[in-house]
């Protein structure tokens, strides 16, 4: 009887729903670890005042370092929620390196993550990630100024809270209130609603191209990744390549510091040595769209810095790491299965968090639902209760900041159009010629130079453009580009 050829139809539609289902099944690993982090995110941004984070991690000693650490490893977040924690630290006042080790202790020094590797590929592992991370933050620390400038660190401080000028809701009355009063307020608790929602909404598509990633990557056999590797040479330079390409795999393949796990039992059943998985565990911060994101928080310039600087850091501590294990005789010999590399959905601690995080994230969407309503100039949602207001022609309107109602009263409220949801210059977008990030005219910094209309996310990226223009016109694309 002849053998039945698959149609090739077939074999793509199984391909597609093996690597979607991957996909799905890390991000259920992962789901309570983003809704606590985006939910401890949003209650800094909302709660914590601009003098509190500036006494305590403001400075770039080892006490503030050290504070940082112990927040990160409190934090308990994956890669995503940590950068976006990171990121409000550094807008109110942390220095650059208190919250780069925020983001190494949030990601490595957590139990959950250590829990996994222990179960997948062995304590070595798990205890590798927490040491390594502690030798991360002190590289870190120490070697900053080589990458980064004062200078630097503080345009990517302008650039972040540009990156929310006029768009973060906070009243005066939220950052000086007690914590009590907070817990008990409605009011404070629309403020991180509001806050939770903003982050969700402006990295869910980096976090849904992360986990595809994952998912296709993890269905290539062993024999893809066993090319990567050096098989013949001597030990120390198979070591050496392992530790500098582990990272260079993680920054197409993966996604939280939790559900890289499953690609690094790959790697590991595949050949990469142990210093080769340990580089590339540690690299869940500089995966593909978490690199997109540092450009859209701190401009382009900074992003690059930080991101070479994080994988110096991550090849020397999984050099250091493997070194320490081999002076005691520790490192591992047992290598996983190809069915530990994938989980599934049962009765287990990850079913009841992943729960809890359905809950809270409902409860908080729901909250900016019911007390929310839409800004017409920028789109984003306030509390109505808390927000600007403006009333035209009997309508009351309302807005995240003066910047927006200005903009609606002056051009659109008084033309006869109040029933105006948008205003036009809204629905288009400028590039800021020097950081080449996309701001609305219509509320955006602005300078003519020339004959033309500029436009910046912030008043410092607005003086270093008319100090010089030339530097940076010859550069700036055009949307149609």
């Amino acid at each position: 009887m002849p053998r039945l050829i698959q149609p090739k139809c077939v074999t793509v539609i199984n391909v597609l729903k093996d690597g979607i289902w991957n996909a799905v099944l890390m991000a259920y690993a992962v789901w309570w670890a983003l809704v606590f982090g985006f939910a401890i995110s949003a209650v800094v941004q909302a709660w914590v005042p601009r003098g509190s984070v500036e006494r305590a991690m403001g400075a770039e000693g080892w006490g503030a370092i050290g504070r940082a650490t112990g927040l990160g490893a409190a934090s308990s977040s994956c890669s995503y929620a940590a950068i976006a924690i990171g990121k409000s630290l550094f807008q109110k006042g942390a220095s650059a390196i208190s919250a780069l080790a925020f983001q190494f202790a949030s990601t490595n020094l957590v139990w959950e993550l250590g829990l996994v590797l222990w179960t997948l590929v062995g304590w070595q592992f798990a205890v590798g990630e927490f040491v390594g991370g502690l030798i991360m933050i002190v590289l870190m620390a120490v070697t900053f100024r080589v990458f980064v400038s004062p200078r630097l660190e503080d345009y990517a401080r302008r650039h972040a809270q540009a990156a929310d000028s006029g768009h973060q809701h906070q009243s005066a009355e939220s950052e000086h209130s007690r914590w009590r009063s907070r817990l008990r307020s409605v009011e404070a608790w629309s403020d991180v609603a509001l806050n939770f929602r903003g982050d969700v909404q402006m990295l869910y598509r980096e976090i849904g191209i992360g986990f595809l990633l994952a998912g296709f990557i993890g269905l290539l056999g062993n024999g893809f990744f066993e090319a990567l590797f050096l098989q013949s040479a001597p030990a120390p330079i198979r070591v050496i390549e392992n530790v500098l390409i582990g990272p260079l795999i993680a920054v197409a393949s993966f996604v939280c510091s939790v559900g890289n796990v499953p690609l690094a039992a790959v790697l590991w059943s595949g050949g990469l040595s142990f210093a080769g998985v340990m580089a590339f565990i540690f690299a869940d911060l500089i995966v593909l769209p978490i690199l997109a994101i540092y450009r859209k928080y701190y401009g382009l310039k900074f992003a690059v810095r930080i991101t070479a600087l994080m994988y110096a850091t991550m090849v020397v501590a999984g050099l250091l790491v493997a070194g320490l294990f081999a002076s005691v005789g520790a490192l591992p010999t047992t290598r996983p299965s190809r069915s530990d590399l994938f989980g599934s959905v049962r009765l287990d601690y990850t079913l009841v968090l992943n729960i809890i995080g359905v809950v809270i994230f409902l409860a908080l969407f729901g909250l900016t639902m019911r007390r929310g309503v839409k800004d017409p100039v920028c789109g984003m949602t306030v509390d109505r209760s808390r927000a600007l207001r403006a009333e035209i022609d009997g309508t009351t309107y309302y807005f995240c900041s003066e910047t927006c109602r200005t903009t609606f009263t002056n051009e659109g409220g008084h033309s006869g159009h109040g029933d105006r949801t948008r205003h036009a210059h809204s629905a288009q977008t400028a590039i800021d010629p020097v950081c080449e990030m996309r701001v609305d005219p219509a509320t955006a910094f602005s300078a003519d130079v020339d004959g033309i209309t500029y436009y910046f996310c912030a008043e410092y990226c607005r003086e270093l453009f008319v100090g010089n223009p030339a530097v940076f016109v010859a550069k700036t694309p055009r949307d149609g580009d």
